[in-house]
């Protein structure tokens, strides 16, 4: 896939995140209420919106440029399997975080940039081709610091949403491994 088509859905939903950031300034009302709130029957609706919402201006900017790296990789090189692993990362993380999670709102897209940053580093672990280990490599040495985020070290952080992404990307990118279909690059 060509990088301009790679950028799509990754930009498409950075695209919803900022449009929602901007509504929820301009009418004044506080988006968070639609989070993931763990356990409760109103919270289950995070699971769907909370990538979307964002505490601050800064906070959406933290989660847009690596959504976008990650993302674009991820559909260049990884075509054939990119949309179930991009599912899965948004999905099944934030059912993690309501099944899981402290009890507070959780927000924002960095469940699923963990995902990507999970996959990414570990298909090529798993798939052991030599694109996939350059690319696991590449991503470790820009994003292996956010091993740190996992850690329930700031106030305020959903530690858990990153750690359910860590999770989730390890064990799609173990399942999809397997799969004798997965396209390895352009």
């Amino acid at each position: 896939m060509r990088i301009g088509e790679s950028f799509v859905i990754p930009f498409r939903l950075v695209f919803i995140m900022w449009a929602t950031y901007v509504l929820g300034t301009m009418i004044n009302f506080d988006l968070a209420l639609l989070g993931i709130y763990p356990r409760t029957f109103l919270g289950m609706s995070g699971i769907l919106f909370a990538p979307m919402i964002h505490g601050s201006v800064v906070h959406l900017i933290s989660n847009t440029l690596p959504l976008l790296f990650l993302g674009t990789i991820l559909f260049m090189f990884y075509d054939r399997i990119a949309r179930r692993v991009f599912f899965q990362c948004y999905f099944f993380t934030n059912i993690l975080v309501w099944i899981f999670a402290r009890p507070s709102f959780h927000i924002g897209a960095s469940g699923l940039v963990y995902g990507l940053a999970a996959f990414l580093i570990s298909f090529g672990i798993f798939k052991k081709d030599f694109r996939s280990l350059i690319i696991s490599i590449i991503i470790l040495i820009l994003y292996g610091s956010l091993i740190y985020g996992v850690l329930p070290i700031s106030e305020g952080v959903s530690w858990e949403s990153h750690l359910m992404g860590a999770l989730i990307g390890i064990g799609s990118a173990s399942q999809m491994s397997r799969m004798k279909y997965v396209s390895t690059g352009p």
